[in-house]
């Protein structure tokens, strides 16, 4: 569907010399993850010299233990425990999925109203990673709930169409599967802008020639009780520098 090869270029923003903190008690540091910064060293990505683990544990002065992860091309909020212990007690809350999750996304056609995806995904395995864990496991369950909350239209061509619809959309996954955001708007052909995995090849050079390149997914919300206090915790992304401009693109309130 693509022919754009996924670069790092292709999703950078600046990655400042310090990162921004948006929570943090004695427990926990949760940050806003700039997209193209990977959150650890990986091997897919033998090039890259800046991760947020380490600038954070520079940062704080302290190491710090990875709970969940953002892919590098999707920003947003991502959170980090001080503690092998604190990060085992967050960690049981993503796994049972009572962790609150919700993204922002830019995507091709027109979506109004909410919406319940019900579409079970095929594990995705890495070549190198997963060499030897069985190919051939049957789908499992992902659930996504999305919600249409603007629409626009650009006077630039789309297929045969004069002028292309887009929408922005809120994304509540309600599973962690592999790519399951990026995988479920593939499905329904509301594809995630600038997604050279899933998405339409045409939208992203358009997004690219317009100087929006990059993935249109951000982590809005990360929404839980606290392990320790048991206080609800509700940390939200401010809106970056790139999302302000693409809301300008699209006249957006």
């Amino acid at each position: 569907m693509n022919d754009i090869i996924e670069t790092a270029e292709d999703h950078i923003e600046p990655i400042p010399a310090e990162l921004d903190i948006l929570y943090q008690d004695e427990h926990y540091a949760a940050i806003y993850k700039p997209a193209g910064l990977l959150v650890h060293r990986s091997w897919i990505a033998k090039e890259a010299t800046q991760f947020a683990m380490q600038m954070l544990r520079d940062q704080l002065g302290q190491y710090v233990y990875p709970v969940h992860r953002l892919d590098r091309p999707t920003s947003g909020v991502l959170i980090m425990a001080k503690s092998s212990e604190a990060a085992k007690h967050l960690a049981v809350l993503f796994a049972e999925h009572v962790i609150k999750k919700t993204y922002l996304a830019v995507v091709r056609g027109y979506i109004e109203g909410e919406h319940v995806l019900d579409y079970p995904l095929k594990e995705k395995l890495d070549k190198m990673v997963d060499g030897k864990a069985q190919q051939d496991k049957p789908a499992q369950s992902a659930i996504t709930r999305y919600k249409g909350l603007q629409k626009s239209e650009l006077p630039y061509p789309s297929g045969k169409f004069t002028t292309s619809r887009y929408s922005l959309v809120e994304l509540k996954p309600e599973t962690g599967r592999k790519h399951q955001l990026r995988r479920h708007m593939h499905h329904l052909s509301h594809h995630i802008i600038g997604d050279t995995t899933y998405g339409d090849g045409r939208h992203n050079r358009l997004f690219r020639d317009l100087n929006h390149a990059g993935l249109w997914l951000i982590a809005n919300q990360l929404s839980f009780a606290h392990p320790y206090t048991k206080q609800n915790i509700s940390i939200v992304c401010p809106r970056p520098e790139r999302w302000k401009q693409m809301f300008k693109l699209m006249n957006w309130k």
